[in-house]
């Protein structure tokens, strides 16, 4: 039996498709695995991927509708934007200096890619850019199979007894991944499921591992 591979049927069974990343001036698509369509939507999703970075997703929006009020949901404009126009814009999502300038040394990489998918290792030698916002840009931005890992999926593992707390990053990847594969050989399905078991996992956790004694009530673990 495929632990893994279960706990996300029996997610999906639960809550259905999630419609991930959702995309400003459309929100969540659900079933609809074409996003996103353009470079615009693909930026988005990797500032958003910046701004997500301790705080909810709640707050990125608030941040993501500002730079949409002023257009500035591209490269182009985050340039050229007074940076503390900039830092006003992303204020919601919290530590807005340190994100304004993760957000200018993204944009100096992503002007270099012209267009090209970025590798795993290169996001990473970014200034701000680590595992989860690697994954996070490669999953939904770049439709790249690479599991994303959030404080939800440890808190999940963990209440499952699946990892212990000093499992790291790389180890939980590695599992969800090898898990999964283990069960899909197409890699357009797998992306798929890659990109809706971390959605899932966010709902789930919103639910039972958002607040402590995490767990309670999930029905994961009967």
């Amino acid at each position: 039996m495929n632990k893994i591979y279960n706990i996300y049927k029996t997610l999906y069974k639960n809550y259905g498709p999630q419609g991930w990343w959702p995309i400003t001036g459309y929100g969540y698509h659900k079933l609809d695995y074409t996003f996103p369509r353009d470079e615009r939507e693909i930026f988005e999703v990797c500032l958003g991927s910046i701004l997500t970075q301790n705080t909810t997703f709640t707050s990125v929006v608030k941040s993501l509708e500002n730079l949409h009020i002023k257009n500035a949901i591209n490269a182009k404009a985050i340039e050229s934007m007074n940076i503390n126009e900039l830092k006003e814009a992303i204020k919601p999502s919290g530590y807005f200096n340190q994100k304004t300038r993760y957000i200018l040394e993204f944009i100096k990489f992503y002007n270099s890619l012209g267009g090209a998918t970025p590798s795993r290792e290169a996001l990473l030698d970014i200034v701000g850019i680590g595992e989860e916002t690697a994954d996070s840009m490669l999953l939904y931005g770049y439709n790249q199979p690479e599991f994303k890992v959030d404080a939800y999926t440890k808190r999940l593992m963990l209440e499952l007894g699946l990892i212990d707390e000093k499992t790291k990053y790389a180890e939980i990847k590695s599992m969800m991944e090898s898990s999964i594969r283990e069960c899909v050989k197409d890699e357009r399905e797998l992306l798929t499921i890659y990109q809706e078991f971390h959605a899932l996992i966010v709902k789930h956790g919103k639910e039972f591992y958002s607040k402590k004694p995490y767990g309670v009530g999930c029905f994961l673990k009967r």
